[in-house]
């Protein structure tokens, strides 16, 4: 299969080239992306120093539009599978072939790696994982679907799944509602284990007050996906 890994990256400096060069050392045959969100520090810089394949962004769209342009990108040009990571470093991508297994034997179209099954590894901070946890709930109630660690960015989607989040994914903090959204437009969404590490550098979009805003937002924006039909489609 076709596999395209989709690299959303906003400010990673300190640990883009580290990312890339990982992915690449184990899966030299493999296509990858990186999305750079119009940084504003040296990540455009150190992309084209090392010859990288990434998109540059006009303007910053935030993580949602910079995920969706990867998936556009996929779609344009046929890809089977597509693979989000975080450009902070967070991510194994030993993992791979695990997250993709899935949608390769026909057992699922969405997988979502998640550090809360084995619970090894960087786990997040208590307020957070409330938060995952709350969140874990609203999800199950407006899908049905049960799923520990919603908030992962470290996900696989089949060429379906891709195609329908190329044309509508939530922008703000989409993670969550795209599960809704897969779900609720017949998709079958499942989890693996993974390990996940602390990141690398730059700070994360969500921390401390945030959390609660954050927790709250999502949860509206789930409820409103559930109301809506099909997520928007």
């Amino acid at each position: 299969m076709k596999v395209l890994i989709i690299i959303p990256a906003y400010n990673e400096e300190k640990c883009i080239e580290q990312v890339v060069r990982a992915i690449d050392g184990k899966y030299p045959n493999v296509d990858y992306l990186v999305v750079n969100d119009c940084s504003r520090d040296n990540t455009e810089k150190i992309l084209r120093q090392n010859g990288f394949s990434h998109l540059k962004l006009p303007i910053n769209l935030g993580i949602g539009g910079g995920v969706q342009s990867g998936y556009l990108y996929a779609v344009e040009n046929n890809y089977d599978i597509t693979i989000q990571m975080d450009g902070d470093g967070q991510h194994d991508p030993s993992y791979i072939p695990a997250l993709i297994e899935p949608i390769c034997s026909g057992q699922a179209d969405m997988v979502i790696g998640s550090r809360f099954i084995e619970k090894r590894g960087f786990q997040s901070s208590a307020l957070r994982r409330l938060g995952i946890h709350w969140l874990k709930h609203v999800i199950r109630l407006c899908s049905g679907v049960k799923i520990s660690d919603a908030t992962s960015g470290f996900r696989a989607c089949s060429k379906s799944v891709t195609r329908l989040f190329s044309e509508s994914y939530a922008q703000d903090y989409p993670e969550p509602e795209a599960i809704v959204a897969a779900a609720m437009n017949g998709f079958r969404v499942c989890e693996v284990p993974v390990q996940m590490n602390e990141r690398l550098g730059g700070d994360s979009s969500i921390s401390g007050l945030k959390s609660i805003y954050y927790m709250i937002k999502v949860t509206l924006a789930l409820l409103i996906c559930r109301l809506g039909g099909k997520g928007g489609k």
